[in-house]
């Protein structure tokens, strides 16, 4: 089992970000850490104490929790679901919010690895975008980090930002290269609906690059992270040898996984190749309803053909993509009886290719990937 927890708060909410994150509620912080607790300590007594295989704490900002908080939350959390031994830590932060103090204390509870919100390099794009911090915040908490002991960092990176050219994306690449970092996320700007940011785009009042500028962005990741010895393990992520994010792959190889707090997500399996999905109320009055009882979890039973869907849609973010063994040994059917016309098909198309008992998309087929996935539904 994976477990994560979201940690809802932030010091400025970005004008891209849809997620369950609030500025201003330091009032709260101290109730959510036990919250958070209490509803560990039921999810134990409804599943038994279990091993965490991952832990992954997300936000928000997590970093913004002062330590005494973050102690408490995970000695509660960490006492019904244990981190396995050796098992990958990662917590996410803001590079504004970040103190060596803090660093230090993580790392004592056994935090191994630790995800920075770098974006970009350069002050407009970050002002844009609503963040906090500077380049150099980010310097300052890499060396930070490295001080405490840890030795996997990842930094988020974005492209196609409204007012960002091909250069510029160059030089944040370059930026984040020179800090040494064992991970690189490179995403591409979704303008969610309701944000700010969606809200200025269709009003005009900033625009994106072009596609194809855009499409050159993504191919000059490919092409420098290669050269400094990073691997692409999946559409947005590059690594170098051994320090691929287990907490995410075990995503994308739907390994079940565990979510505390607002607005987080599980995912437990069933009989009879059926898997269960649940979802927090996503905001905190209802979050504390359900605490008490008087608001359910949102459940939903994944039918075991949606569940073979969710095996591809996944599974096909990763370079590795879907082995047919693996499929068959998960599913009780084989890949050919569900997908081959589809596969065949598309891989005359130039979209898909099998090596090895895999299927995987080209790069032509990542390109498209929402396409490609249309074609695999079955009927």
């Amino acid at each position: 089992m994976e477990l994560y927890i979201h940690i809802p708060f932030c010091k400025q909410k970005c004008r891209y970000c849809d997620f369950a994150s609030w500025p201003g509620l330091e009032g709260d912080w101290a109730a959510y850490a036990e919250d958070v607790v209490t509803e560990a300590e039921a999810r134990g007594a409804e599943l038994g104490q279990q091993e965490a295989e991952t832990v992954y704490i997300g936000g928000g900002t997590p970093s913004l929790l002062p330590f005494s908080l973050m102690k408490q939350l995970l000695a509660g959390v960490f006492r019904i679901f244990p981190p396995s031994a050796g098992a990958e830590f990662t917590c996410e932060a803001n590079p504004g919010t970040l103190t060596a103090g803090w660093l230090e204390g993580m790392v004592s509870l056994g935090l191994n690895r630790l995800s920075l919100g770098m974006q970009a390099a350069q002050d407009s794009l970050l002002e844009m975008l609503g963040r906090i911090h500077r380049f150099p915040d980010v310097q300052a908490g890499v060396a930070m980090a490295r001080a405490a002991g840890i030795r996997n960092i990842n930094l988020d990176l974005m492209f196609g930002l409204p007012g960002q050219t091909r250069s510029m994306w160059l030089d944040t690449l370059h930026a984040a290269l020179s800090l040494e970092p064992e991970h690189l996320s490179c995403y591409g700007l979704i303008p969610e609906p309701g944000t700010p940011m969606e809200a200025a785009l269709r009003r005009g009042e900033l625009s994106l690059p072009e596609e194809e500028e855009e499409r050159l962005m993504y191919d000059d990741a490919l092409s420098l992270l290669r050269q400094h010895g990073f691997e692409q393990y999946e559409i947005s992520n590059f690594a170098r040898p051994g320090y691929a994010c287990l907490h995410n792959i075990g995503y994308w190889r739907r390994v079940p996984y565990l979510g505390l707090g607002v607005a987080a997500a599980g995912m437990r399996r069933l009989p009879g190749d059926r898997v269960l999905r649940e979802n927090n109320p996503a905001t905190l009055p209802a979050y504390r309803k359900m605490l008490r009882g008087e608001l359910p979890r949102e459940q939903e039973i994944v039918s075991p053909r949606d569940s073979r869907f969710e095996t591809m849609m996944l599974g096909l973010r990763m370079n590795e993509g879907v082995e047919e063994a693996a499929f068959l040994a998960e599913h009780g059917v084989t890949l050919d009886a569900a997908y081959g016309p589809a596969l065949r098909r598309l891989k005359s198309e130039g979209l898909m290719d099998c090596r090895a008992g895999r299927w995987f998309l080209t790069r032509r087929g990542m390109d498209i990937q929402n396409t490609v996935l249309v074609d695999l539904m079955e009927d």
